[in-house]
């Protein structure tokens, strides 16, 4: 679709749909019922746990379909008019309440009535038990939802119609906020077994490319590499009904018309400008920015603590206090993100990510190489992960310069996102950068996922008895004092045997129209659509 034809949106709202979006209104014009959106990549499923789903694909499936529970949100903290998900308030979404029972164990969810599915039919418990039963079924829904305990179909049980009751074996932390997440969508079962093939009984096919949701939107059309068309569920009763209308979301590829975009004025929300660009644009009459840091995300550079030198602590410490952290925050990522560097010499904040003790610091970088009987320096090698050479790219070249002062020989190397996924899945990469993102807030959650062996995205390849032994305590533990005091032992461990050198949490930076209200960023860091109006 041409740029024009998604300028010439909204006038005529109530009209039939010309091709994707709507037509004959130009940008100056269009009605306010239409929400104008400006995205880096298109969707690649409409499967809310599909298989290799990429981001893109939230903005849909989290607008189409409803979860048991979601997040309830709260303003950002030195973001004026913007809001966040509240990990700590749990509200019912396709269910208009729930109990959970003193031990912690079962939890009993009354399905909205009224509620009804986009063609129509109820939602009903038998609807979400056969969601919940596919979600730990399929591949992608499968290990999330284990993380919290649910992993059998007999856990789901059907009280009555409007009655759902989920069992665990025993009271886990992380039970009621894995129901809040992605994966655990509420789908039209009837619809869904109406498409199911013997080969494929959770119609898994047939959902990537069609929807039976009963979310705040409805799909009007979708085409992958060129965007998406959404209309208002006029019947949606698990919320406040949705601001917009129509939501109409252009794949515009190339980052210049993105940004060409945004200094004219043509979109409502703009996304996937870089560093460069929105310093240029911030400060700009017109131009209104959200930057809003992800508090369960960190950027960090990792080392591999099973490998030689960095499999001495010292040396670790050393190449913490080596890293140029504001030259790179500076010239590489435009400050665009809250420093995960410079912290506190003390765990005083029971949360992580956070900032850690290390600073810029060559003669103790220096003395600590002493130390660990390396005082003339190493040679090693950084990998750049192809798709992030943006960034990484240029932090690998600042932090090969500074390494060379204290006798550290860095070669440089790049691999295609495919063999770097795989080289860090095996563990054979000496040191690189990786972004580390949990959607559930808990610290010993990020811990267990990031430092505790043997998971997939321990990119230090961190193997630390006492850390594995928390990790897998505190998951369980209810006796708040006990987590606590945990936890922090977690922070000092994290701190003190270094695997992961914390650089930054990067800001969700969102170009929005002036008159846009109600911006909520979510932990999946992708449009929430429902709470969006205009002024």
């Amino acid at each position: 679709m041409k740029k024009r034809e998604f300028l010439q949106l909204g006038a005529q709202a109530g009209a039939a749909l010309t091709g994707l979006w709507l037509s004959n209104a130009s940008a100056q014009t269009a009605t306010p019922s239409v929400l104008r959106v400006l995205l880096e990549d298109g969707a690649n499923t409409l499967d809310p746990a599909g298989t290799g789903y990429n981001q893109s694909s939230i903005n849909l499936t989290w607008n189409l379909y409803d979860r048991l529970v979601t997040y309830g949100t709260k303003p950002v903290e030195g973001v004026p008019g913007a809001m966040i998900y509240d990990y700590d308030k749990i509200v019912g979404q396709a269910a208009e309440r729930y109990e959970v029972a003193p031990d912690g164990r079962q939890f009993t969810f009354h399905m909205r009535r009224g509620a009804k599915f986009h063609d129509g039919t109820p939602v009903t418990a038998h609807d979400a038990k056969w969601s919940l039963d596919r979600v730990i079924s399929v591949t992608t829904g499968k290990a999330q939802m284990a993380t919290g305990s649910l992993t059998d179909p007999s856990q789901f049980e059907v009280i009555d119609d409007m009655t759902l009751r989920v069992t665990v074996p025993q009271a886990d932390r992380f039970t009621l906020p894995n129901l809040c997440v992605l994966f655990p969508a509420i789908l039209n079962s009837k619809v869904c077994k109406a498409n199911a093939t013997a080969s494929d009984p959770w119609a898994e096919n047939w959902l990537k490319t069609n929807a039976a949701g009963g979310g705040p939107f409805k799909l009007v059309r979708f085409a992958s590499d060129q965007g998406f068309m959404l209309e208002r569920n006029e019947g949606w009763t698990n919320g406040a009904k949705p601001g917009y209308a129509r939501v109409a979301a252009q794949v515009v590829p190339v980052a210049a018309s993105r940004r060409a975009a945004a200094e004219r004025g043509e979109a409502d929300i703009i996304r996937g400008l870089s560093g460069r660009d929105i310093e240029d644009l911030k400060g700009r009459e017109k131009i209104r920015l959200l930057g809003i840091p992800n508090p369960g995300a960190a950027t960090f550079i990792a080392l591999n603590t099973q490998m030689a030198p960095f499999d001495n602590k010292k040396v670790r410490q050393a190449i913490a206090h080596a890293v140029p952290y504001q030259e790179i925050f500076d010239k590489v990522f435009y400050r665009r993100g809250a420093p995960m560097f410079g912290g506190k010499t003390d765990a005083a904040q029971l949360v992580f990510p956070q900032a850690l003790p290390y600073t810029y610091n060559l003669e103790k970088a220096r003395a600590l190489l002493a130390e660990a009987g390396m005082a003339s320096g190493f040679s090693t090698t950084f990998v750049i992960d192809s798709s992030l050479a943006k960034i990484a790219e240029p932090t690998a070249i600042l932090l090969q310069e500074s390494l060379g002062k204290i006798g550290v020989k860095l070669k440089i190397e790049t691999l295609p996102s495919g063999q770097m996924a795989t080289a860090q899945a095996e563990h054979r990469i000496p040191i690189n950068m990786a972004t580390g993102t949990a959607w559930l807030r808990n610290p010993d959650y990020y811990f267990r996922v990031y430092y505790s062996s043997p998971t997939r995205w321990n990119y230090g390849n961190f193997k630390n008895e006492e850390m594995n032994r928390l990790t897998s305590e505190t998951r369980y533990e209810t006796n708040g004092s006990v987590y606590n005091t945990k936890v922090k032992r977690m922070i000092e461990i994290a701190r003190d045997e270094v695997p992961l050198i914390l650089m930054w949490s990067a800001f969700q930076d969102t170009i929005v129209s002036p008159s846009l209200r109600g911006y909520t960023y979510m932990f999946h860091g992708q449009l929430e659509l429902r709470h969006l109006s205009r002024a």
